[in-house]
C-alpha cells in the first residue's frame, strides 16, 4: 500500500526510515538524515532533503554511495545478487535479456570505465519519463559518458544516483506525474515532424513555414482545441494562438507561450516546453469548468531562431509590431523568398496582415514564459526550477586582425606580426576579464584563419565576439574593456584590425511583481528558490518592449545542454512546472477577485 506524507512525518524516526528503505543502494543513511528536516510539504521538498545530504556529506562517502551500486549488466546482475529495486530496472531496460554481442560489450565498457574512474557506471536506466532507457540509449550514453573528466562523470553519477531515488520514491508513494507524463509525451509527438533532409538522419530541424513547420502549427492547434481553449487560429505569419476566455468579455488576458522552430539537429524541448506547460494548465481549468477573472492566451511563435531566414524573433516581433518589412524579399538558400514561402503556406504575406498582429498592451496584465533553462546551473545544484531575474543584455561583432603572412620557418618570433597569435591573447583575457564579474560570458565562437597553412604564420584572421551580462551598463563595461584590450593588442603586435557591430540587445530585467509571482509559486511547491540570469535570448525579450514579463526555467539534463539532440528534462519536473504555472494563475486569480 502506498506511503503517504502524513504518514511518513508522522512516523518515529526507525519506522519512518524504513518506509525509505532501497531508495539509495546500500546507503540507508541518506534518508535517514534526511528525516531530520521533517515535517515534509511535498515530495518535492523530501526528495531535495535527501539532495541536500548526499551534497554535504563529502567526496569519500560520495564515493562509497557510487561503489556501492552494480555494474549495468554486470557481476551481480549473472550472479542475481542485484536488490530488488536494480532488478526491476535493469529489467525494465532489457539488460537481463541482451545478446551474446550486446552483453560482451556491455561488458567492455564497465571495463574501460572502471579503469578510468575507479567506480561503476551509474544511469538512471527508467529514463527522464520512468518508463525505460532502450539498450541503444543506453550504450551510447555509456560511450559518450567515458569521454568526460573523472570530477565531471562523479557529480554526474550522483545525479543519475538522485534521479533513480526520485523514481523509486514516487512508487513508494503511489504518485506518478500524470500531467508531466502527457507534457513529455506531446514534444515525443510533435517531433515526429523534421525537415526532410534532417529527418532522414534522424535528426530534429523545424525551420520557418517548411512543410515540417507547418505541419507541427497544425498539431499545436489540433491540441490546443483538445485542451479546450475557445479561439484557436494560425496568424499571418505562422504563430498558433490560442485564447482560453475569462470569466467576463471584457477581462484582460495573460498573454504567455514560445516558439516552436528549432535550430538545426536541436533538441525536442527548446521553446516548445513554454507552448506545452501553459496548455496543459488549460487543460486542467477546462476540465474543471473552471473560468479566471482573466483570460489566457498562448501563443506558439512561428519563428525565433532566425536559421531559414535571418530574422529572429519574427514571431514575437509580429506581435509587438516590430516585423521588419525587408525580411518578405529575403531569400533561403534554395532562393525562396519570405513573400513567397508565406504564400505558399497560405498566408497573406502583406504588410497590412501582418501589421494587424500588433498588441495593444493595455489590454494584457503582462507575459511569461516557461523555457528549459539551456546550460548547467539547475542540473549541477540539483534544483528543478529557477526564477529568471533578467534576460542579459549582449552584442555580437564580426571582426578581423590583419597582419603579415610569412614562412613560419625563417620568420623570427620577435618579428613576426602573428594575426592568430594576437587573437589568441585576446581570447585569454576576455575569458578573465568575464569571469572577474561572475555573472558576465565572453565568447569567441568563431576563429578562422583564411588560407592558412601549416608552415606560414597566419597574416589574416576572422573572429566573432559575443558579449553578455545582466545589465546594460555591466555589459557595455565589458565591451568597453574587452574593446580597448584589443586595439592595445593589435597596436603592440603590428596589427591591423577591422570591427564590426552586428547586434546589439538590451538587457529585459523580469517586472517585480512577475517575477515574485513566480518566486511564490515555487516556493509553494516545497522547492528551494533560485534566481538567476537567463544567458540566451527569448521571445519574452520582445514582449519586455511593450509590456511587464518575467520567466521561469526548468531544469535540463546532460549538463544543461541545448540546441542539441541530448537536450532532455524529466516528466517529474515537467510536472513541478505546470503546477507553478498553475500556482501563478491562481494567485493571479485572487488579485483580480475585485
Amino acid at each position: 500500500m502506498p506511503i503517504t506524507l502524513d504518514q511518513l512525518n508522522r512516523a518515529p524516526l526507525a519506522e519512518a526510515a524504513q518506509m525509505l528503505d532501497g531508495l539509495y543502494e546500500h546507503s540507508p543513511w541518506i534518508a535517514q538524515q534526511a528525516l531530520a528536516q521533517r515535517p515534509f510539504f511535498s515530495l518535492a521538498a523530501l526528495k531535495h532533503a535527501m539532495v541536500t545530504v548526499l551534497a554535504h556529506a563529502g567526496v569519500d562517502a560520495q564515493l562509497a554511495l557510487i561503489r556501492a551500486h552494480p555494474e549495468l549488466a554486470g557481476k551481480a546482475m549473472v550472479n542475481q545478487s542485484l536488490t530488488a529495486e536494480s532488478t526491476n530496472e535493469q529489467t525494465r531496460a532489457g539488460l537481463t535479456n541482451c545478446t551474446p554481442e550486446e552483453f560482451a560489450h556491455i561488458q567492455q565498457l564497465n571495463a574501460h570505465y572502471n579503469a578510468k574512474f575507479g567506480f561503476p557506471f551509474i544511469l538512471a536506466v527508467r529514463g527522464p519519463r520512468g518508463t525505460g532507457l532502450a539498450k541503444r540509449e543506453i550504450i551510447a550514453t555509456f560511450e559518450r559518458r567515458l569521454g568526460h573528466p573523472v570530477d565531471f562523470e562523479r557529480a554526474e553519477c550522483l545525479r543519475h544516483i538522485h534521479r533513480i531515488a526520485e523514481i523509486r520514491l514516487n512508487d513508494k508513494f503511489g504518485f506518478e506525474p500524470v500531467v508531466g507524463n502527457e507534457v513529455w509525451d506531446w514534444h515525443e509527438h510533435l517531433a515526429r515532424h523534421s525537415d526532410p533532409e534532417f529527418a532522414e538522419r534522424g535528426e530534429l530541424t523545424v525551420t520557418y513555414l517548411t512543410d515540417a513547420h507547418r505541419a507541427c502549427a497544425a498539431d499545436i492547434a489540433a491540441r490546443m482545441r483538445e485542451c479546450g481553449f475557445d479561439e484557436v487560429k494560425i496568424d499571418a505569419v505562422g504563430n498558433v494562438v490560442g485564447r482560453y476566455h475569462g470569466a467576463t468579455p471584457a477581462a484582460k488576458a495573460l498573454l504567455t507561450g514560445s516558439h516552436y522552430d528549432t535550430v538545426r539537429n536541436g533538441g525536442k524541448y527548446d521553446g516548445r516546453l513554454g507552448i506545452f506547460v501553459p496548455m496543459a494548465c488549460v487543460k486542467r481549468l477546462h476540465a474543471a469548468g473552471q473560468r479566471l477573472p482573466f483570460a489566457i492566451e498562448v501563443v506558439g511563435f512561428a519563428e525565433e531562431e532566425g536559421q531559414r531566414y535571418k530574422a529572429t524573433f519574427l514571431g514575437s516581433g509580429a506581435l509587438t509590431g516590430h516585423f521588419n518589412p525587408a525580411w518578405l524579399d529575403q531569400q533561403d538558400a534554395d532562393g525562396v523568398t519570405m513573400r513567397a514561402a508565406m504564400q505558399h503556406a497560405g498566408l497573406p504575406a502583406t504588410l497590412e496582415a501582418i501589421g494587424a498582429l500588433t498588441r495593444e498592451p493595455s489590454n494584457y496584465l503582462g507575459f511569461v514564459e516557461v523555457h528549459i533553462e539551456q546550460g548547467p546551473v539547475l542540473n549541477e545544484m540539483d534544483l528543478p526550477l529557477g526564477v529568471v531575474t533578467s534576460i542579459n543584455a549582449s552584442v555580437r561583432y564580426l571582426c578581423e586582425a590583419i597582419g603579415m603572412a610569412s614562412h613560419a620557418g625563417t620568420t623570427p618570433m620577435n618579428r613576426r606580426r602573428d594575426a592568430a597569435s594576437a587573437v589568441a591573447e585576446l581570447a585569454l583575457y576576455a575569458e578573465q576579464r568575464a569571469a572577474a564579474d561572475g555573472d558576465s560570458v565572453a565568447t569567441i565562437g568563431m576563429l578562422q584563419v583564411p588560407g592558412g597553412s601549416i608552415n606560414v604564420v597566419p597574416g589574416r584572421c576572422r573572429f566573432s565576439l559575443d558579449l553578455r551580462a545582466p545589465s546594460n551598463a555591466q555589459r557595455d563595461a565589458l565591451e568597453r574593456d574587452i574593446l580597448a584590450q584589443l586595439r592595445a593588442i593589435c597596436e603592440r603586435r603590428g596589427i591591423g584590425l577591422t570591427t564590426e557591430e552586428t547586434m546589439r540587445a538590451a538587457a529585459a530585467p523580469s517586472a517585480p511583481a512577475w517575477q515574485t509571482r513566480w518566486e511564490n509559486a515555487v516556493t509553494a511547491l516545497g522547492v528551494p528558490l533560485h534566481r538567476m540570469p537567463s544567458g540566451a535570448g527569448h521571445d519574452a525579450m520582445k514582449l519586455h518592449e511593450v509590456m511587464p514579463q518575467a520567466m521561469l526555467f526548468v531544469r535540463g539534463l546532460n549538463s544543461g545542454i541545448s540546441h542539441n539532440p541530448l537536450e532532455s528534462t524529466t516528466s517529474d519536473d515537467m510536472e513541478l512546472c505546470v503546477n507553478a504555472f498553475s500556482h501563478l494563475l491562481d494567485q493571479l486569480a485572487t488579485e483580480h477577485k475585485h
